[in-house]
């Protein structure tokens, strides 16, 4: 599982204050921490950022480039701090987070992209609302995104798909359909595309004590429908735990074959069943729990544990 760490978020009030500072030893020792828990790349997110973007995503990119080779993601809608960004790298591909699917969008940043040879993660997302069912986000993919890049000769081995992971609370059906759209879109070129998700996004405006656990379940059930990439806390070592159990197929512990289930009934297309779990044990239990609420299959509530 490739991991582009999400740590570097403007929305973060020591991020903010570190950029404000230009406090280059804060994000170097960041950076070094993500790196050594097992990051895979770095997402750099300054936010729109319109006055400051173009000085201050090259100065992120220079000061993580001093303690890493990981691929740095940039993270804005500022385009000019992206080509910024693009011209100051020297180490490894970089991705540019993102396109979407309306035209203004395509006309512009995957030029960008193509320019500076990077990859790119696109969102099936155009004009309105993100669409719910897993149909409707994999035809955007397949009508809009896939063919624009195909037009530019845009390698699809560096587009990254992304379906767009919303939260459990509040939109709780887009959640199984996240997980159809990262199946589907597996099949639907060749080259098959890459596939990415804000893991996070899963339990936002849930209660913090929740939160690890639903993207911890919810990132084993994107592994069992196929997904590459996700940006998440590495951080999190029970989630980068989650991810060894099934990758390693370890099923030393009455969990982790838990884990591993949840992994396969995904990838064969079937649902978690009660017999797959030892209603004794509790954390069995929140795990089977978690899997409802993420399925759509009961409501969720933040006492949904209880």
């Amino acid at each position: 599982m490739y991991i582009i760490a999400e740590n570097i978020h403007i929305i973060s009030k020591p991020i903010k204050d570190a950029i404000a500072e230009r406090d280059g030893a804060y994000f170097r020792n960041l950076i070094a921490k993500l790196a050594d828990a097992g990051a895979n790349a770095i997402d750099l997110n300054i936010g729109p950022n319109r006055r400051h973007g173009h000085e201050i995503l090259p100065w992120l990119v220079e000061e993580a480039e001093k303690v890493t080779d990981l691929p740095l993601c940039f993270d804005t809608t500022n385009l000019a701090a992206i080509e910024a960004a693009c011209e100051t790298v020297s180490k490894a591909q970089p991705i540019i987070n993102s396109t979407d699917c309306r035209p203004e969008r395509l006309e512009a940043v995957p030029p960008l992209a193509k320019k500076y040879n990077t990859r790119l993660i696109g969102l099936t997302m155009a004009e309105g609302m993100i669409p719910v069912s897993a149909d409707e986000r994999v035809t955007l993919a397949l009508e809009r995104l896939i063919p624009h890049m195909v037009e530019m000769d845009f390698p699809i081995t560096d587009l990254i798909i992304d379906p767009l992971i919303l939260t459990v609370s509040g939109c709780q059906e887009y959640c199984p359909e996240a997980i159809e759209a990262v199946r589907t879109l597996k099949f639907a070129w060749d080259p098959p595309p890459l596939t990415n998700g804000g893991l996070s996004n899963v339990s936002n405006a849930v209660p913090e004590a929740m939160r690890p656990l639903l993207d911890q379940v919810y990132l084993v059930m994107l592994m069992g429908a196929g997904i590459d990439m996700v940006i998440a806390d590495p951080l999190d070592r029970d989630l980068m735990e989650f991810i060894r159990v099934v990758e390693e197929r370890d099923d030393s512990t009455p969990l982790n074959r838990l884990l591993t289930t949840l992994h396969d009934r995904v990838e064969a297309m079937e649902d978690l069943q009660p017999e797959d779990v030892d209603m004794s044990d509790p954390k069995q239990v929140e795990v089977w729990k978690t899997v409802q609420a993420l399925l759509n299959k009961v409501i969720y509530t933040d006492a949904y544990l209880r």
